[in-house]
């Protein structure tokens, strides 16, 4: 490997760290919540392994200790993955030249997390580039599945550890993802239409809340970017 891979390398993983060690709490709820809703181990470090993807996991457990129907846990868990294909259509443009040998492990681990990274005009440009990526990406999907094992075994050994606040992590960790993002009245009005339509439905119980709320948040924000650009167009 050249230096300057290595140095990729190196620079991917020191990069995503911060974010790795943001997770620590969300990661061991995750592995915790499964095994305390009746999930065995293999199962639950298979989710992460397979499905990686934190907040689809953790609204599959609820929901499924909930013995929700089966159609509205594939559907609420479909709407809630569905940002991970807008994140390929944003970043396709960058890696289409590429060989297939780098696309599909790139596809993998975009996260939202790897995602934030993703936004320099030269990202996945490069081979050196796509090093950087791929250990940033992986480094943070080998921090999950291990954040998770240790729920799983703090699952099984510690009394009930969703009483100790580790949700709030999810919610901390989506901030520090969206706030940076939030640069127009667009996105500031689907940010604030998502947190009030989201906690209003939640609080009334209602099952497809975060489904409603994330199709309202995106109609709200679609709808005054094309007012702004149309007129913008009119001046």
């Amino acid at each position: 490997m050249k230096l300057s891979s290595k140095y990729a390398l190196l620079k991917g993983f020191l990069d995503m760290l911060p974010l790795c060690l943001a997770v620590i709490p969300w990661g061991i709820l995750c592995g915790s919540l499964a095994i305390q809703n009746g999930f065995t181990a293999v199962e639950t470090q298979a989710m992460s392994l397979l499905v990686f993807a934190g907040s689809a996991q953790l609204v599959a457990i609820e929901l499924i200790a909930g013995n929700t129907p089966l159609l509205t846990i594939l559907f609420t868990t479909l709407i809630i993955s569905s940002r991970h294909f807008l994140y390929g259509l944003a970043v396709r443009h960058k890696v289409i030249d590429q060989p297939m040998r780098w696309r599909l492990p790139v596809s993998f681990v975009l996260t939202d997390e790897l995602f934030a990274f993703s936004h320099h005009r030269k990202a996945y440009r490069t081979k050196t580039r796509l090093v950087y990526a791929l250990s940033a990406g992986f480094s943070f999907y080998i921090a999950w599945n291990l954040w998770t094992f240790i729920g799983i075994v703090a699952g099984s050994l510690l009394p009930d550890l969703t009483n100790l606040g580790l949700d709030f992590a999810i919610a901390a960790t989506f901030i520090a993802l969206v706030i940076p993002g939030i640069k127009n009245l667009a996105t500031l009005a689907t940010v604030i239409t998502a947190g009030v339509v989201a906690t209003l439905l939640k609080s009334h119980g209602f099952e497809l809340w975060l489904v409603v709320a994330a199709l309202t948040a995106m109609t709200v924000g679609y709808a005054i970017s094309r007012v702004n650009t149309q007129a913008e167009h009119n001046l």
